[in-house]
């Protein structure tokens, strides 16, 4: 079992870990619930980001008036997802020559566009959390919390 204890440490841990379930998780994906529970697979989406903008715009019911807001949610979504794409396209290209101190410093240049993208998303998002009604804030609720749950298991 793996325990972080450093106060610093654990706020990387855990931006780590918010990025990669908001910008990565299977809650966003196309793929859905109740496809999966029909036991019935999809096909990649062709832009996996457009796909979970899309899930997650349906799973949390965006009115026609929370679209300003929602557009500025899914504007940061993009603008992360391609920070993230740059930053590993850049890390594949010298990945075999790197010194264990380079793959260090790749490691945490990662670490830290999905923290900055993290604290770019966190007011977007919050704008957005407070126009909504209260059976929107507990959809969004579920859905953030059984991510980070689960995603706080796999990295014990």
């Amino acid at each position: 079992m793996f325990l972080i204890t450093h106060p610093a440490a654990r706020r990387v841990a855990v931006a780590t870990l918010f990025a990669t379930i908001v910008f990565a998780s299977p809650f966003l994906s196309a793929s859905g619930d109740l496809a999966q529970a029909a036991g019935k697979t999809k096909p990649a989406p062709a832009d996996p980001v457009e796909a979970r903008i899309k899930t997650l715009h349906s799973s949390l019911h965006i009115t026609a008036a929370q679209e300003t807001l929602w557009t500025n949610v899914a504007q940061v979504m993009r603008e992360n997802a391609k920070a993230m794409a740059d930053h590993r396209t850049e890390a594949a290209q010298n990945a075999q020559s790197r010194s264990a101190v380079d793959e260090l410093k790749s490691y945490a240049a990662a670490i830290d566009a999905h923290a900055d993208g993290i604290h770019k998303f966190i007011p977007i998002f919050q704008a957005l959390y407070d126009s909504m009604s209260d059976a929107q804030k507990k959809t969004a609720d579920a859905v953030f919390r059984s991510r980070v749950g689960a995603a706080e298991k796999g990295h014990k």
